[in-house]
């Protein structure tokens, strides 16, 4: 029998008092029976935090593989994400993805990318009265700017508490990661293992030296910089070793050589 993943418990808190943990399963792009059988894995592998959509088209699946694991609700941390042009029906929306994912609440619900004119706005006080409702314990959004954000954040005076961004050591930016900190907002990466990460040189001869794959190298590096970072798969001993970082730390130089990437 294969050992059991060493899983991390490193989390943050968000600005409701939620606790978020750094590490999640994402399941873009996966569907059918492949996404129960995906999050029923990430769940069993001890994933606590799941990452899904309305546009994924999968929302079913992972409320059921959740129903269906044993886990308490209580105990993982759910996001789904509303389109843009759902402006004007957003809180009916999130109850639908809540009948799917077969939960009164998640625990955070972005807006998945910026709309046109005043869209962002609108949606982003229907995000406000849903956590206020209680169906959202913390609100955010994906693929904003930093422009985007203080726009959102002065309409209403509620901040974005995470935007998700695609992120990895190719697309590190001390520039981005000091526009979220200054503002409060929690970077999360999406695409972490996508764009030659895993081929790329310096990130192989990182893994080699530690006995380690370039995937949880990467992993690694997100954690110890403090971002969420939520890696996908359909093969359960790929999402179980993904998630098999506790047992190591990458070195200040190792941190220092990835960050260099982004420049490169």
């Amino acid at each position: 029998m294969t050992d059991a993943p060493r899983i991390p418990q490193d989390t943050v808190t968000l600005r409701n008092g939620t606790t978020m943990p750094l590490l999640g399963f994402g399941t873009w792009q996966i569907k059918g029976d492949d996404a129960v059988q995906a999050a029923s894995a990430a769940l069993e592998a001890g994933y606590r935090h799941l990452d899904t959509a309305l546009v994924y088209r999968n929302e079913d699946e992972v409320g059921r593989a959740l129903a269906e694991s044993g886990v308490s609700r209580d105990d993982v941390f759910v996001t789904t994400k509303c389109p843009p042009d759902r402006a004007g029906s957003g809180v009916a929306t999130l109850r639908e993805s809540l009948d799917r994912l077969g939960t009164d609440h998640v625990d955070l619900w972005l807006i998945h990318w910026p709309g046109d004119g005043s869209a962002n706005t609108e949606l982003w006080r229907e995000f406000v009265e849903a956590h206020e409702a209680g169906l959202a314990r913390e609100i955010g959004v994906s693929n904003f700017d930093a422009a985007l954000l203080d726009e959102v954040t002065e309409a209403t005076g509620v901040r974005p508490a995470v935007n998700q961004i695609e992120w990895s050591p190719l697309l590190y930016d001390a520039g981005v990661v000091g526009a979220h900190r200054a503002r409060e907002v929690v970077l999360e990466g999406y695409s972490a293992l996508r764009g030659g990460t895993l081929t790329h040189p310096v990130i192989g001869e990182i893994a080699e030296r530690h006995g380690r794959t370039p995937a949880q190298v990467i992993v690694r590096w997100h954690l110890q910089h403090g971002f969420v970072v939520i890696p996908k798969s359909v093969r359960p001993e790929r999402i179980r070793a993904n998630a098999d970082v506790a047992g190591f730390e990458l070195t200040a130089d190792d941190v220092s050589a990835l960050d260099a990437l982004g420049g490169s």
